[in-house]
């Protein structure tokens, strides 16, 4: 465990929330020139919307430049009777060229047997719908998501097809709600409404802490304003000015069921590039 608030990050020039997230080989000479969009209409015009903006963009670009990354992670399901299920994946990442695309990931389910092999390719976008193909072992098949079901729960766990994509900062517009201290640590409390169509969530949460803008927090509403999902980050860890939590703990609160991800320790820069985020590597998964 790490102390955050004893640590300070070193800070390119341009100083990334999710989940993350969910997570440049360019050379330090390319990184420098790379081009990021203040969107207008996200950015919106109140007070409000400008400072909710400005806090959500300083989170977003505090990890500018970590390229690509790999990490094996725990899910343990914990349903409303306290019963768990345990599976073991791994998750790859691209880092974007700029904000006017998004980031590119790769998920992988290791075990148990009933869900080994099973993976999700997905290309972020900022309005146009998100590119996401799930690939099903038992039917030997690549299935295209569909923007009308990504709200749907993810291989049976409380994270949605559209969690894995919710990082890109012009995805949304914003609203500045106020401070507030958590475990001690003070947090910017930011609202962020989708722009993009088909969304499940009328409205996000997030708890942003003030000392290495990374969120703490994220509160989920449904399409009728209601609380459905918090999801809490922890374990928060730096490498090398970069920072990850490595846990991620998402409750339903309709279901009463549970979701968290356990992350080993992060790569970085492992050489990975567009050609390991396309559709074909989905049917050489083994």
């Amino acid at each position: 465990m790490y102390n955050i608030r004893s640590m300070r990050p070193l800070r390119a020039a341009l100083a990334a929330t999710l989940i993350g997230a969910l997570l440049s080989t360019l050379p330090a000479s390319a990184q420098d020139q790379r081009v990021y969009t203040d969107d207008p209409v996200a950015k919106g015009d109140t007070p409000e919307s400008i400072k909710g903006y400005e806090i959500a963009a300083r989170s977003d670009r505090s990890d500018a430049g970590f390229g690509d990354s790999k990490v094996s992670a725990t899910m343990m399901l914990r349903n409303s009777a306290g019963q768990t299920t345990e599976r073991s994946l791994s998750f790859s990442t691209l880092e974007k060229e700029d904000e006017t695309v998004g980031d590119k990931s790769l998920v992988i389910f290791n075990s148990p047997r009933d869900v080994e092999g099973t993976a999700l390719l997905s290309h972020a976008k900022i309005l146009d719908p998100d590119d996401q193909w799930l690939f099903l072992p038992a039917l030997k098949r690549v299935k295209r998501i569909s923007s009308a079901n990504k709200s749907g729960p993810f291989v049976g766990s409380e994270f949605a097809f559209e969690d894995f994509t919710l990082t890109e900062l012009n995805k949304f517009t914003y609203a500045y709600v106020g401070e507030e201290k958590i475990d001690g640590v003070m947090m910017d409390v930011v609202d962020r409404f989708p722009r993009y169509e088909k969304s499940g969530y009328t409205k996000q949460k997030a708890w942003i802490d003030q000392d290495v803008y990374q969120a703490r927090k994220i509160e989920f509403y449904d399409r009728r304003g209601d609380l459905l999902k918090t999801l809490t980050l922890s374990d928060y860890r730096e490498y090398d000015g970069v920072w990850r939590a490595h846990k991620l703990a998402m409750v339903n609160h309709k279901t009463n069921k549970e979701t968290d991800l356990v992350y080993s320790e992060f790569q970085f820069k492992t050489g990975l590039d567009a050609g390991d985020f396309v559709k074909g590597v989905l049917q050489r998964i083994r």
